[in-house]
């Protein structure tokens, strides 16, 4: 099969995203797929015939995510045109050649809903959630808005403000309490504010990109994860940083956190886990895969806090441990996804 694995793009998460790429390549070549990796931004240069890309070079330095993320402006300067669209040169020409993109892009670029819409209208067989439940799932907001009611959520609320509103956000507040970006991932640009400085210089520096935030109820306990493949749960993953909680440093980098799986907890809460996060990838339509992340408090109740329509496949990533627990390497699990994506589409999911 030909199989284009499209990673990269332009948002901060690029950087996972490339080494997500690198490896799912890796690992389809292995499996005797004609396989082209390229980087959705910068695409492919030059007017040579695109088809000798199935049998290309895969980027092996793209491998180890840097410890810190992007700088973008950087990157879209970097490009001739300046960047002004997403898909870099004959990107499109080639993902119209093959039989499947394996969609390795994370975060606002290629988890939205854009990338999945644009390849719907051009008929482009992909992996992963349809582009309406990406965009849903994108948007931390709309999906707890959704699943509220169905699972157990910290209380939140929608923040879209400017420098004048900071102190009102301040005062009217409850801490500690959690800021997220509405439309991100990796954890990048989130925190826990404890104090009301510490809140103020959050809400400071979540203006530089845009201003619009989660304020969520701050619920201690433990980090825990379950993986969704082909409509199923996976065993549940806990994550124990090392120090802070389970931003971007520690989510990849290889000493940054202890995981565990299955996750040590009670069957019965185990079970509970599991159909949460199968309640939440049916409410929002999603398919082929995902990873429902969740807070196991003191009390023994679980809370739901997200979910990512396209899990990372780095070396440190969640989703691959999930899987091998019950016997599905890492090539195995690539495959799973390329054929229940295959299957998904047929279905016009």
């Amino acid at each position: 099969m030909k199989i284009v694995v499209l990673a990269g793009g332009l948002s901060p998460e690029r950087n996972v995203s490339l080494s997500t790429g690198c490896m799912v390549a890796e690992a389809l070549k292995g499996l005797g797929h004609q396989v082209a990796f390229v980087d959705m931004f910068f695409g492919v240069e030059g007017s040579g015939a695109l088809e000798a890309l199935f049998d290309g070079h895969v980027p092996e330095e793209a491998r180890r995510v840097s410890r810190e993320a992007p700088d973008l402006e950087k990157i879209r300067a970097s490009r001739p045109d300046g960047g002004r669209n997403l898909f870099g040169p004959r990107v499109l020409e080639l993902c119209a050649m093959a039989d499947l993109v394996f969609i390795a892009l994370h975060g606002t670029c290629g988890e939205d809903g854009r990338v999945q819409a644009a390849f719907d209208l051009m008929g482009i067989p992909y992996t992963g959630a349809g582009y309406l439940g990406s965009a849903i799932a994108m948007d931390k907001d709309l999906t707890k808005r959704l699943v509220a009611g169905k699972v157990n959520t910290p209380s939140w609320r929608l923040a879209e403000y400017t420098q004048a509103d900071v102190e009102l956000l301040v005062a009217d507040c409850p801490l500690p309490c959690v800021v997220k970006p509405v439309a991100s991932g990796s954890s990048i640009g989130v925190s826990i504010a404890h104090t009301e400085g510490e809140l103020r210089q959050t809400l400071a520096e979540s203006l530089k990109t845009g201003g619009r935030v989660v304020l969520e109820e701050y619920v201690k306990g433990r980090e825990v994860q379950v993986g969704i493949l082909d409509g199923a749960a996976l065993p549940s993953i806990e994550i124990i940083p090392k120090q802070g909680f389970y931003d971007y440093a520690n989510k990849y980098q290889p000493d940054g956190a202890v995981e565990v799986c299955p996750a040590p907890i009670p069957p019965e809460v185990e079970e509970e886990l599991r159909r949460a996060a199968v309640r939440v990838y049916e409410t929002l339509g999603l398919s082929v895969y995902s990873r429902a992340d969740f807070i196991l408090d003191e009390e023994g109740r679980i809370w739901f806090l997200e979910i990512n329509t396209l899990p990372g496949m780095t070396p440190t990533s969640l989703l691959p441990q999930e899987a091998s627990a019950v016997g599905i390497g890492y090539a195995q699990l690539c495959e799973k996804i390329v054929e229940a994506s295959l299957e998904a589409r047929k279905q016009g999911k």
